[in-house]
Protein backbone atom coordinates (compact mmCIF):
# COMPACT_ATOMS: atom_id res chain seq x y z
CA UNK A 1 0.00 0.00 0.00
CA UNK A 2 0.68 3.71 -0.77
CA UNK A 3 1.93 5.41 2.40
CA UNK A 4 -0.54 8.40 3.23
CA UNK A 5 0.89 11.73 1.76
CA UNK A 6 2.16 14.46 4.37
CA UNK A 7 0.50 17.71 3.99
CA UNK A 8 0.57 20.90 5.60
CA UNK A 9 -1.81 24.01 6.57
CA UNK A 10 -0.97 27.28 7.79
CA UNK A 11 -2.15 28.48 11.12
CA UNK A 12 -2.40 32.47 12.43
CA UNK A 13 -3.37 34.20 15.32
CA UNK A 14 -2.78 37.02 17.69
CA UNK A 15 -2.10 37.06 20.72
CA UNK A 16 -3.31 40.21 22.50
CA UNK A 17 -1.91 39.82 25.85
CA UNK A 18 1.94 39.24 25.14
CA UNK A 19 3.83 42.05 24.63
CA UNK A 20 6.13 41.75 20.93
CA UNK A 21 9.89 41.80 21.36
CA UNK A 22 12.39 42.03 19.31
CA UNK A 23 13.88 38.65 21.07
CA UNK A 24 10.15 37.05 20.10
CA UNK A 25 11.49 37.98 16.19
CA UNK A 26 15.17 35.83 16.24
CA UNK A 27 14.58 32.38 16.51
CA UNK A 28 17.41 30.95 18.39
CA UNK A 29 16.79 33.46 21.40
CA UNK A 30 15.54 31.87 25.31
CA UNK A 31 12.49 34.10 24.99
CA UNK A 32 11.40 32.83 21.12
CA UNK A 33 11.93 29.06 22.38
CA UNK A 34 10.01 29.06 25.74
CA UNK A 35 7.36 31.07 23.65
CA UNK A 36 7.25 28.33 21.26
CA UNK A 37 7.44 25.50 23.77
CA UNK A 38 4.26 26.77 25.33
CA UNK A 39 2.64 27.63 21.87
CA UNK A 40 3.11 23.68 21.40
CA UNK A 41 1.48 22.44 24.82
CA UNK A 42 -1.64 25.25 23.65
CA UNK A 43 -2.09 24.47 20.42
CA UNK A 44 -1.34 20.67 20.14
CA UNK A 45 -4.40 19.46 22.17
CA UNK A 46 -6.52 21.26 20.55
CA UNK A 47 -6.02 20.26 17.06
CA UNK A 48 -5.44 16.45 18.73
CA UNK A 49 -8.92 16.72 19.38
CA UNK A 50 -10.05 18.34 15.96
CA UNK A 51 -11.11 16.16 13.01
CA UNK A 52 -8.03 15.90 11.71
CA UNK A 53 -6.75 14.90 15.08
CA UNK A 54 -6.23 10.88 13.71
CA UNK A 55 -4.01 12.23 11.05
CA UNK A 56 -2.51 15.42 13.30
CA UNK A 57 1.55 14.99 13.23
CA UNK A 58 2.12 18.58 15.08
CA UNK A 59 2.77 22.34 14.55
CA UNK A 60 5.81 24.38 13.79
CA UNK A 61 6.08 27.67 14.98
CA UNK A 62 7.39 30.10 12.04
CA UNK A 63 7.44 33.48 13.51
CA UNK A 64 6.05 36.07 16.29
CA UNK A 65 5.41 38.82 14.62
CA UNK A 66 4.60 42.64 15.62
CA UNK A 67 1.32 44.25 15.19
CA UNK A 68 0.10 47.94 15.04
CA UNK A 69 -0.65 47.69 18.50
CA UNK A 70 2.79 46.79 20.14
CA UNK A 71 0.99 45.16 22.81
CA UNK A 72 -0.17 42.27 20.48
CA UNK A 73 1.63 39.64 19.16
CA UNK A 74 0.64 37.69 15.75
CA UNK A 75 1.92 33.96 15.47
CA UNK A 76 2.69 32.05 12.37
CA UNK A 77 2.03 28.26 12.85
CA UNK A 78 2.76 25.50 9.96
CA UNK A 79 1.09 22.10 11.02
CA UNK A 80 1.34 18.99 9.55
CA UNK A 81 -1.19 15.95 8.60
CA UNK A 82 -1.43 12.64 7.13
CA UNK A 83 -4.24 12.51 4.69
CA UNK A 84 -5.45 9.07 4.79
CA UNK A 85 -8.25 7.84 2.78
CA UNK A 86 -9.53 5.92 6.15
CA UNK A 87 -9.19 9.97 8.21
CA UNK A 88 -11.71 12.53 7.87
CA UNK A 89 -10.47 14.81 4.69
CA UNK A 90 -9.02 18.21 6.25
CA UNK A 91 -11.59 21.15 5.74
CA UNK A 92 -10.60 24.56 6.90
CA UNK A 93 -13.63 25.66 7.36
CA UNK A 94 -14.27 22.80 10.05
CA UNK A 95 -10.89 22.98 11.68
CA UNK A 96 -11.70 27.04 11.87
CA UNK A 97 -14.91 26.27 13.86
CA UNK A 98 -14.02 23.09 15.93
CA UNK A 99 -10.63 25.93 17.17
CA UNK A 100 -12.90 28.73 17.73
CA UNK A 101 -15.48 26.54 19.74
CA UNK A 102 -12.20 25.45 21.74
CA UNK A 103 -11.02 28.73 22.68
CA UNK A 104 -14.00 30.09 23.64
CA UNK A 105 -14.94 31.88 20.44
CA UNK A 106 -11.24 32.59 19.55
CA UNK A 107 -10.49 34.72 22.80
CA UNK A 108 -8.30 32.28 24.78
CA UNK A 109 -5.92 30.08 24.40
CA UNK A 110 -4.83 29.14 28.06
CA UNK A 111 -3.52 31.98 29.56
CA UNK A 112 -3.57 34.21 26.70
CA UNK A 113 -6.31 36.23 25.23
CA UNK A 114 -6.71 35.85 21.42
CA UNK A 115 -8.07 38.79 18.82
CA UNK A 116 -11.46 37.19 18.34
CA UNK A 117 -11.03 38.30 14.45
CA UNK A 118 -7.45 37.06 14.12
CA UNK A 119 -7.99 32.91 13.91
CA UNK A 120 -6.82 32.29 10.01
CA UNK A 121 -6.49 28.76 8.66
CA UNK A 122 -5.23 27.92 5.24
CA UNK A 123 -5.19 24.46 3.86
Amino acid sequence: PLSPAVRNFTLNFTITNLQFTADLATPNSKKFKSTEKVMYHYVDPLLQKSSIGPGYIGCKVMAFRSKEDRGDTGVDVICSYRDEPSDPKFNRVIVYHELSNMTNGITKLGHYSLNSQSLYING
